[in-house]
């Protein structure tokens, strides 16, 4: 049996939400007890994914974010067990191509 199967598997405190101007999604995570290196932090355009480990405790989960984002411009600060995720909303035309019409 790995030492992974031995941990309890749980799904982290997550509070997210858009800024007053809608320019930015915020995220914030509680994971209690969690050493900095062993965070895992993958986004995408319109969801993101978290893994955390104590000796004890997994936390882990995968959400879908209300609208696109930049990931590539994403920061994250985590300290005393909160992660904090600061990412730019995408503009609704932003990356459209223009397609020619025949």
């Amino acid at each position: 049996m790995s030492e992974q199967s031995e941990k309890m598997i749980v799904s982290p405190v997550v509070c997210a939400w858009a800024d007053v101007d809608h320019d930015n999604y915020k995220i914030e995570i509680q994971l209690p007890g969690v050493d900095k290196e062993t965070i895992k932090l993958k986004m995408h355009e319109d969801s993101y994914f978290i893994k955390g480990e104590t000796d004890a405790i997994v936390y882990i989960g995968s959400y879908a974010v209300c609208c696109e984002v930049k990931p590539e411009e994403a920061k994250a600060e985590y300290k005393n067990g909160l992660l904090k995720i600061e990412v730019p909303f995408r503009k609704p035309m932003e990356g459209a191509i223009e397609v020619k019409i025949e």
